[in-house]
């Protein structure tokens, strides 16, 4: 029961992450340049998701303490804190950000979403999950379906913004690792405050340093409209991913992240015509099913590797 809950909040992250890609497009274009560009409506919306989370992680503490604050009791905990801020919450936002203003939306969703691939790849060895062939179709399935739904992979080149879209991507999956070595011990909530309220003091410090002190103060209303509701989206799921995390395999979890592509597309097609795009969903739609069925079932079939 625990596996199934942890896999349908990770469809529910999924779902969120999908509005959050389709509303976030609106988010960066009203943070232009003038207003301190990328790395300015990063920390503006990282501050709001931030704070959402420590006041709903105090309110959890006073009514349901057992799903509140756990204070970390190991410097262990103390370290992997100061790890997924650093790697989760703060500097992947920065190489992300920034690299997307470098290259197609497209491009960088497709590197963004091959997360699953560097999931799996450490998640075998340090978690000792299991990595079946049922699980390898099904990745292959949701990385090619998304693959498609950006229309494939021939412009993806090799210049700085696809390496820092990457090194973001590498870096999200090492925290993927970190958080689920300490979610067994310490709350979702406590790790997802940690992420955001400790990333956003190091974005807070980048964003100082790299932004002229005019174009920090030129956001009005409509910049911070966009702040507002792209970091509630960012809490929730934030809060949803940890919460999914803490229930079921990371890879498992991660790989249930690429379906928020479906969301994505049919939010951006309006009143286009899906046709084009039927390939890529069907893909990452049976993929995704398979993955479930294989999760639900307790990972069975021939291990490729981990525990046997």
């Amino acid at each position: 029961m625990r596996t199934r809950t942890g896999l349908a909040l990770a469809l529910a992250a999924a779902v969120i992450s999908g509005v959050s890609v389709y509303v976030n497009s609106f988010g960066v274009r009203a943070w232009g340049g003038a207003v301190g560009g990328a790395a300015a409506y990063t920390t503006a919306k990282n501050l709001v998701a931030a704070v959402v989370l420590a006041v709903v992680l105090a309110l959890v503490t006073r009514h349901a303490p057992g799903e509140g604050l756990v204070r970390p009791r190991r410097p262990a905990h103390w370290a992997g804190l100061a790890a997924v801020a650093v790697i989760g919450g703060s500097v992947p936002f920065v190489l992300f950000f920034e690299g997307l203003a470098r290259v197609a939306s497209a491009n960088a969703a497709f590197i963004q979403k091959t997360l699953v691939i560097w999931v799996a790849l450490l998640a075998v060895p340090l978690l000792r999950e299991r990595l079946t062939l049922w699980h390898v179709a099904a990745i292959a399935g949701l990385v090619w379906g998304q693959a498609l739904l950006g229309g494939g992979t021939g412009g993806i080149g090799l210049g700085a913004g696809e390496a820092m879209i990457l090194a973001a991507t590498l870096l999200w999956a090492a925290e993927t690792v970190v958080a689920r070595r300490l979610l067994p011990e310490l709350s979702a909530l406590t790790v997802a405050t940690a992420r955001m309220g400790g990333g956003v003091v190091i974005l807070i410090g980048y964003t100082l340093a790299t932004t002229k002190w005019a174009e920090l103060t030129a956001a009005g209303w409509h910049q911070w409209s966009w702040a507002i509701a792209t970091g509630l989206i960012l809490a929730a799921y934030v809060g949803t991913w940890y919460a999914a995390l803490a229930r079921a395999g990371a890879i498992d979890v991660t790989a249930l992240l690429v379906p928020g592509a479906i969301i994505t597309a049919l939010l951006q097609s309006g009143s286009k015509a899906l046709a084009p795009q039927w390939p890529g969903l069907a893909l990452v739609a049976a993929g995704a099913a398979l993955l479930l069925l294989v999760a639900a079932r307790g990972s069975k079939g021939p291990a490729l590797a981990g525990v046997r």
